[in-house]
């Protein structure tokens, strides 16, 4: 709760007899209620504020001041007034600190997302039909990649006699790169003619 409308005398008694309960606005530690009440006293009384602003600066040089001495429960007073203002920005930086360190500790406690990963099924093209292709399988299935699981596979006739190995894997896909797995795969140069992504979908 802010006060906001200094243009009436009963909302200054108001927040003085706050204030004598509590340290600022809401109670003990600094809330934007605070940053409003601020701004609407500055705007409704500028040159008050102005004054009390520079006036607080002066504490150290009271006594030394013309016009006599000031009375100790003056200065008293305004050193409460001085006082506040550092204690209100320490107050403000521990808020902000145990603020942050609560995120921190929040989000280090928070399971990691899962990889994204991707069903692949590719095919493998033979030379011909006198190409072995259980060793091409073979060959196949050996590579391995961080982030790759080999799955199920096939032979599929394509004519003349010729049969393509058609396999399926899992790939992350922040780690497997699809273009690197198929060139690998046609190094296997006497085995592979070519490859092919036959089908794609996403876990």
């Amino acid at each position: 709760m802010a006060f906001t409308d200094f243009s009436k005398v009963e909302t200054l008694k108001q927040l003085d007899s706050n204030l004598s309960a509590n340290s600022y606005v809401e109670g003990f530690t600094p809330s934007q209620a605070d940053v409003e009440t601020f701004k609407a006293f500055g705007a409704a009384l500028p040159n008050f504020a102005k004054w009390l602003k520079q006036t607080s600066k002066l504490v150290p040089e009271f006594e030394t001041l013309p016009g006599g001495a000031i009375q100790e429960e003056d200065d008293e007073d305004v050193d409460l007034f001085g006082s506040d203002d550092e204690e209100a920005d320490a107050e403000a930086e521990r808020v902000k600190a145990e603020r942050i360190a609560q995120y921190n500790a929040k989000k280090a406690s928070k399971p990691p997302k899962p990889a994204a990963k991707s069903i692949v099924t590719m095919d493998v093209k033979p030379w011909d039909d006198e190409t072995d292709m259980d060793q091409l399988t073979a060959n196949v299935t050996a590579i391995e990649m961080d982030g790759l699981n080999w799955g199920a596979h096939k032979l599929i006739p394509i004519g003349f006699g010729i049969k393509k190995l058609q396999i399926n894997c899992v790939v992350e896909d922040d780690k497997v790169s699809l273009d690197e797995l198929q060139q690998q795969i046609e190094e296997d140069e006497d085995h592979v003619q070519s490859t092919d992504i036959a089908a794609m979908q996403k876990l």
